[in-house]
């Protein structure tokens, strides 16, 4: 892998070189770029019936690969990276119900506030697209400065590539012409309940309120307080 600008550039599957390896649907998940998107688009902090369902996005993902027995059938494969912190505290409950479900993990201790593991997963797509076919590429991840240009480059190489995200802090997916965009709430059972936000890009006809995340007085006490220093 070779870096350009601070960007990973990925080297994606060339049709002649990709011969004789097996295809692969991969699924990528940014855990802290989820979470973190999550919080700013319902205005409040994610609770467990907010949280997005990895059983149902495992049925979703496996499904769109076709009948595991046709000839070209690919291997399917996902993975969440995530940040541990100090304090592990229900961490380790979750990350062995996403190994149950069937995804691997890879965690990386958070020691420093700027820790992250953004290079962690263009690494493993990079390994991915040259140890075998690299069919679809699902990635979970509002991070356009990171994945912007890595994705279009396997697109351009011949990938499927599908970001899914929430449209409202995607637009590095929603605005290519190479990469095919998902709202992550338009998966099929990807959230138990409808999310509390409502979409700039599916608004009713005739309009919606949008309802503010903190109340006006917060604010402004807040405000008033920094500026008073």
């Amino acid at each position: 892998m070779t870096e350009t600008t601070g960007t990973a550039v990925l080297t994606g599957p060339d049709a002649d070189h990709g011969r004789g390896r097996p295809a692969l649907d991969l699924l990528i998940w940014d855990a802290p770029n989820i979470d973190m998107t999550l919080s700013t688009v319902i205005g409040a902090r994610p609770t467990a019936a907010s949280r997005p369902r990895f059983d149902a996005i495992a049925a979703w993902f496996v499904d769109a690969a076709g009948d595991p027995g046709a000839p070209d059938a690919p291997e399917v494969e996902a993975c969440v990276f995530a940040n541990i912190p100090p304090v592990v505290g229900s961490m380790r409950g979750w990350v062995e119900a996403l190994r149950g479900f069937g995804y691997a993990v890879f965690a990386r201790p958070k020691q420093q506030p700027d820790d992250d593991i953004d290079q962690d997963m263009l690494d493993h797509i990079d390994v991915r697209s040259h140890s075998h076919r690299l069919r679809r590429l699902v990635v979970f991840s509002g991070d356009g400065r990171n994945f912007a240009e890595p994705l279009e480059d396997l697109a351009r190489a011949g990938t499927q590539v599908v970001v899914v995200a929430f449209s409202e802090v995607a637009g590095y997916a929603i605005g290519s012409e190479l990469i095919e965009f998902i709202d992550i709430e338009d998966v099929p059972g990807a959230f138990a309940a409808p999310l509390d936000r409502v979409r700039l890009d599916a608004l009713p006809p005739d309009g919606a309120w949008l309802r503010p995340t903190r109340s006006l007085r917060d604010f402004v006490s807040t405000w008033s307080a920094r500026r008073n220093g």
